[in-house]
């Protein structure tokens, strides 16, 4: 899949990954929390790309604006769930990230302690129409793609996308914030 266009029908075979988040701890072992009283969860991920960047200044060299892991931390919940170092993501809970940018796609991440995602993997064949489950044409709603991936909870994440368990209503930029709750975002351009 070699630099697809944001907007443009993507096929391909997508792998369905569910990367359930732990709580975030200090140097002592005490749960982190907001000042709400809400724990914080760690993905255990870092990630690069979206709309809004400029693909040639990634220093991973990704043919196109997609959002990329770009760095996972040993032993986290996203080592444990089988993501792996460049991965795209295409879709994160029923959410089409092939037209996020960097920031809306943080936010997604940030918003539940469950992610079910779906991910394209270089070197994983592309598959013609008709394929089996996780055949994923991007054009289609996103419903139907979630449908194939995950048909058992279908009705569970297809209501309000809110902050959820230890997110917030707004976006924090920082980079400190960003790696201690979700891992460090690599922005490029």
């Amino acid at each position: 899949m070699a630099g697809h266009t944001a907007g443009e029908p993507l096929e391909c075979f997508s792998i369905p990954i569910v990367l359930e988040k732990e709580v975030d701890i200090d140097p002592q072992g005490n749960p982190i929390t907001d000042p709400d009283g809400k724990p914080h969860y760690r993905c255990g991920f870092k990630i690069g790309g979206g709309i809004d960047q400029d693909p040639s200044q990634s220093p991973q060299g990704y043919p196109d604006k997609g959002v990329y892991v770009t760095y996972i931390h040993d032993n986290s919940p996203a080592h444990r769930c089988g993501l792996q170092l460049h991965d795209k993501i295409l879709q994160v809970n029923g959410k089409d990230f092939t037209l996020v940018t960097h920031k809306q796609a943080v936010e997604s991440i940030r918003k539940k302690p469950l992610l079910k995602m779906l991910i394209y993997r270089k070197g994983v064949p592309q598959l013609h129409k008709g394929g089996p489950v996780g055949y994923q044409h991007m054009n289609q709603p996103s419903h139907n793609t979630q449908f194939q991936a995950y048909p058992d909870q279908l009705e569970h994440h297809h209501g309000n996308m809110g902050s959820g368990p230890g997110g917030h209503p707004h976006y924090h930029g920082s980079q400190d914030y960003m790696e201690r709750h979700m891992g460090p975002s690599d922005k490029w351009g």
